[in-house]
């Protein structure tokens, strides 16, 4: 036996065995729960066949919670990512002072989801929070955003941005600082405009780190619930709610675990046939 077949038998055994124990079988567990009207208290013993899924699929706040993992996903790509595409053309030089600009916007990614939704949570405060203090210096009663049905997912949504734009943007940084300085030195001696070096030099050399940063921002996106959980729990009235909130609300707090396994089967499948689809078909070469 080879060193080169030695090496992936030994790093196997343990790599699948975690796989098992953590993802393959809680997966297969929560598929046999989900057709099971059940408490999560004894055994599953009151088969119900697929009405779990039916009930879901029917439920309003169900509808709501795709709908705002949309949202998040059409925010993400269509703000945050260019956001923090932008800022790394800034920052990605290694001149003086660009470190400290690059730990300032990075530091929101680092803190912990449910500190930085405490810390929004008090920001929007209409009563005590940095918001308030806004609306009250200019003499006007501050409204309570995360009250509002029909403003409190684009709050989540500005803080969203806030809390994951930075990880890109290292992410760009670390693709920018590839691409070799001859290249944009070629460019000005041939004349090109820096819209044309852009389009034709840093677009193209940075086409795999957009790729992977529009699948982690997809990926996190439909996962979003730490952040939503301090700021609103899915409320009000359910307008909040994402598919893992809405998981967590009517199937775990609710202790209707096989309904919430429904939900997760659902999760999973939408996680797996998109990272799959998109490695396929956007990543296949990368």
């Amino acid at each position: 036996m080879g060193a080169s077949t030695a090496v992936p038998l030994l790093f196997l055994p343990p790599a699948l065995l975690l796989f098992t124990l953590f993802v393959a079988l809680p997966m297969g567990e929560a598929a046999w729960y989900s057709f099971f009207n059940w408490n999560g208290y004894g055994a599953p013993t009151q088969f119900v066949g697929w009405r779990n899924f039916k009930i879901l699929f029917e439920t309003p706040a169900f509808h709501t919670a795709l709908k705002n993992n949309l949202l998040v996903i059409v925010v993400s790509l269509a703000v945050q990512l260019p956001l923090a595409l932008g800022m790394a053309l800034l920052l990605a030089d290694r001149l003086r002072g660009t470190t400290s600009f690059r730990l300032i916007f990075f530091l929101p990614y680092i803190l912990a989801e449910i500190a930085a939704g405490l810390i929004w949570r008090f920001v929007y405060d209409g009563e005590y929070g940095f918001l308030a203090k806004i609306w009250n210096a200019f003499g006007a009663t501050a409204p309570y955003v995360l009250a509002e049905p029909d403003m409190a997912m684009y709050a989540i949504l500005v803080v969203v941005v806030w809390k994951y734009f930075g990880f890109h943007m290292i992410l760009y940084i670390a693709g920018l600082q590839q691409i070799s300085p001859s290249l944009y030195e070629a460019a000005r001696i041939d004349g090109a405009s820096s819209w044309q070096t852009f389009r034709r030099i840093t677009l193209p050399l940075l086409g795999s780190t957009i790729r992977l940063s529009v699948f982690f921002s997809i990926i996190g996106s439909i996962q979003l619930f730490d952040i939503i959980m301090p700021l609103t729990k899915g409320g009000p009235s359910d307008s909040t709610q994402t598919m893992v909130t809405f998981l967590y609300s009517y199937g775990v707090t609710r202790m209707q675990i096989g309904f919430g396994s429904a939900v997760g089967v659902v999760l999973f499948l939408i996680c797996v046939v998109f990272a799959f689809g998109y490695k396929r078909v956007l990543m296949r070469d990368d």
